[in-house]
């Protein structure tokens, strides 16, 4: 909103004329009445940038970036590696625990368990369908 904007200006000297005009016993009025149509105008702008700021983004996602506005995604292959990493971290107490109640077999059958679920994770990525957006993220 601009300092000088003329219709808050003419808007300011009919408020003070009619202060004159009525007396400083309605000067509360006045000022209120004044006060609420300046916020009136500050609220329409406001909302007039809100609105420009939503349709150049909207614009913006629309033409070429095609990603949402938000905290990046983790890929597939993050995903992926992460679930290795916890299940390696995972096979220390429970080999430890395996071992411990089974012996040797038992230690065996612990990582058998951690290198099936590994292969099971792993084909997921090759039996599920797709995605076009995951290549885009796997890209970066």
């Amino acid at each position: 909103m601009d300092a000088r904007d003329p219709e808050l200006n003419k808007e300011l000297s009919a408020t003070l004329q009619a202060r004159k005009d009525l007396g400083a016993e309605y000067e509360s009025e006045l000022v209120d009445s004044f006060m609420d149509k300046v916020a009136e105008r500050v609220d329409s702008r406001v909302e007039q940038r809100v609105r420009r700021e939503l349709a150049q983004q909207q614009t913006s996602f629309a033409r070429a970036d095609r990603r949402p506005i938000g905290p990046p995604q983790p890929s597939a292959r993050f995903a992926r590696y992460g679930f290795a990493g916890f299940t390696m971290i995972a096979a220390i107490p429970l080999s430890a625990i395996g071992a411990v109640n089974a012996g040797t077999a038992g230690l065996f059958i612990t990582w058998a368990g951690i290198v099936g679920v590994n292969i099971a994770q792993g084909l997921t990525g090759f039996l599920t369908p797709k995605d076009k957006s995951d290549d885009d993220r796997d890209a970066f």
